[in-house]
Parts: structure tokens; sequence; C-alpha cells
């Protein structure tokens, strides 16, 4: 397994040398949950916001032909490194890497209501709570989503941040939040809804989610029963 650090002993992402476009981290593989409530299709456009290992990057450039990905990466450093030592690709038609600061970029009239999904991992090498945190940056992550779209952010279960994040995330979202039980590395995935209301029998998620695993690898068959269990009043019906 590589690791990427930022000159600290704190893991910023991994990748199984071997099998370089699998999503080693559990909490990565979850910010792929987008799936769930989302059909790929030709046109549809995720914003990914913190490159890391480029591990979604390389994950849906193989697996979902038809997403067009835009990463927004601040430090040069981590696209080097995500090209040079962890075989992220380099740009073309389906794939985007601007050097930009996140904060900025959800708040750019330009991408208004431009994605379907957005996927935010946004830490520095002191890893003191996600980089971007405010009430303002999460609104611009609702501003730049589609409808229906899906946010879907990582988040330290354990860090005083856990609580400032959330709140800005439902306020932002209007309450429309589900979360993953905490993973082995107190890592804690948020998922955010923007559209119409999702009323849906737990079995159709079940059966959406053994789709997503045939199709691509990824170990989601266990993704239904951990946000039914983790999420109140979701215990007979996914209703947000």
């Amino acid at each position: 397994i590589r690791y990427l650090h930022f000159g600290t002993d704190l893991i910023q992402g991994a990748m199984r040398i071997r099998d370089p476009d699998e999503i080693y981290l559990e909490y990565n593989q979850q910010m792929m949950a987008w799936l769930l409530f989302l059909e790929t299709r030709p046109g549809m456009r995720v914003a990914q916001l913190g490159l890391g290992t480029g591990a979604l990057a390389k994950f849906q450039h193989r697996y979902c032909p038809a997403v067009k990905t835009t990463v927004v990466e601040l430090n040069p450093a981590v696209i080097v490194a995500a090209r040079s030592m962890f075989l992220t690709p380099d740009d073309d038609r389906r794939l985007e890497t601007l050097q930009e600061d996140a904060k900025v970029f959800v708040r750019s009239k330009k991408y208004k209501h431009q994605f379907d999904a957005v996927q935010v991992d946004l830490y520095d090498a002191i890893c003191d709570g996600p980089a971007a945190s405010s009430l303002e940056f999460y609104r611009g992550c609702f501003d730049i989503l589609k409808e229906p779209g899906v946010m879907t952010v990582n988040l330290f279960s354990r860090h005083k941040s856990f609580d400032i994040n959330l709140n800005n995330i439902c306020e932002a979202f209007d309450n429309r939040v589900l979360l993953f039980p905490e993973s082995h590395d107190c890592n804690v995935v948020a998922i955010a809804f923007k559209g119409p209301k999702l009323e849906v029998q737990w079995s159709d998620v079940v059966k959406r989610a053994k789709v997503i695993a045939a199709k691509t690898g990824l170990p989601s068959g266990n993704w239904a029963a951990g946000l039914r269990h983790a999420n109140a009043r979701q215990e007979s019906l996914l209703n947000i």
C-alpha cells in the first residue's frame, strides 16, 4: 500500500499498488454513495473538492465513463503527487483539474447549477478538521448542484469540527442529511440532498447497492443497512 502524507504521520490517502484504480480506504468508498441515488448518464458532471491521491477521480474515470469529473485542488504539489506517484490520469474530455481554492470555486456564478454530485474531502497537513467548513461554503456547494443533486462530505467524528460542519451542512441543505456509521479511522461520511423529496423502500436501496457492487466492485453491500441504522426515523423507509 502506498500512502500520501503532507509532511506528518497523518494519512491523506492510500493506493493498493497492484490495483491503483481501486478505492482502498472505506470512507473514500462511501464518498461514492451518490451512486445510490443518481444514475450515471452522458453529460453528467461531478465536482471533487480536494484531490488527495486521486482515488475518486481514478475510480470515476474507469467505472463511470459517462461522467465528467472536475477536480478542484489548491496545492500544486498534491496534483503532481497524484499523477506521478498515484497514477491519476492526465486531464482529458472526462477529467478536468483546476488548481484553485474550493471556497472560491463554489461561489463562482460560472458553476451555479452545473454539477449532479459534489464530493468534499478538504484537509490540510495539520488535519485540524476540514479546511472549508463555514455555512457560506456549504451554501456554495448547494448552489453548484443541480436538482436532483447529492453531496458527500468526509468529516472527523471525534473532533470539535464535527458538530460545526454537520450543523452548517444541515442548515445549507434544509436538514436533508444522512450519516454513514463511523469508520475504523474515525471518519464519518455525510450525504446531503438537493431537489425533490425522496421516499424509497430500503429493499430498493439494497438492490441498487448490489448493482453498484456488480458493476464497479465497490463494497456497497452494507451501505443500506449502515444508513438505515445510523439515522433516526429512517427505520422503515428512506424518507428525506
